[in-house]
């Protein structure tokens, strides 16, 4: 699941690093994001990838990811959403090995932005990090718009996306996420 490119980047005052793809933009440099979640998007398209740290479910691995996806949609209010792909992935092919297991989901959701009528349909690529011993789950989001409405906010976006993310670079955020300082979950 090897990806490449990016920028190294400390996350949570250094207790987690990640390799981030290279044109960034952190957005808590322009509005404010909850203490659990790493936000960063892109400059040009309306990609982003969050980095969440959330209470663990005691559900088995094998649902873990879908119900944090359901409980995404419900919290983006989706009008509609599917699970398209689920896959486990190999605690051999990340960085952060105090995990006890890795799922990957692809889904699409659609959904508004800033509360407005207008729907737009988002791939919804998530990766669960779980960590039973730190009654903690890690969710990396992938959030990558597939069809902007027209009367969509985010129609004014650039179109062609030449610049934009791609899967590979979101694997490179899955596979280097490392956790470096364990008290991050204890504070």
């Amino acid at each position: 699941m090897a990806g490449n490119g990016g920028q190294h980047h400390e996350l949570y005052g250094g207790a987690m690093t990640v390799m981030l793809p290279v044109n960034f933009e952190d957005v808590s440099q322009i509005r404010q994001v909850p203490d659990n979640q790493e936000v960063f998007s892109h400059p040009s398209t309306d990609q982003s990838i969050i980095i969440e740290l959330l209470e663990y479910q005691q559900i088995t691995d094998d649902l873990a990811a879908k119900y944090h996806f359901q409980e995404m949609a419900g919290s983006n209010e989706a009008t509609s959403f599917e699970v398209t792909s689920e896959e486990q992935v190999s605690t051999s092919e990340v960085t952060m090995h105090q995990c006890s297991s890795v799922w990957l989901l692809h889904g699409k959701q659609m959904v508004s932005k800033f509360n407005e009528e207008a729907k737009n349909v988002l791939n919804v690529n998530i990766a669960l990090f779980r960590l039973p011993q730190y009654t903690t789950d890690v969710l990396v989001t992938f959030n990558d718009p597939m069809q902007i409405n027209p009367d969509s906010s985010s129609s004014t976006m650039p179109t062609g996306q030449r610049n934009a993310w791609t899967m590979m670079q979101f694997k490179t955020v899955i596979c280097t996420l490392n956790l470096i300082d364990p008290s991050l979950f204890t504070s």
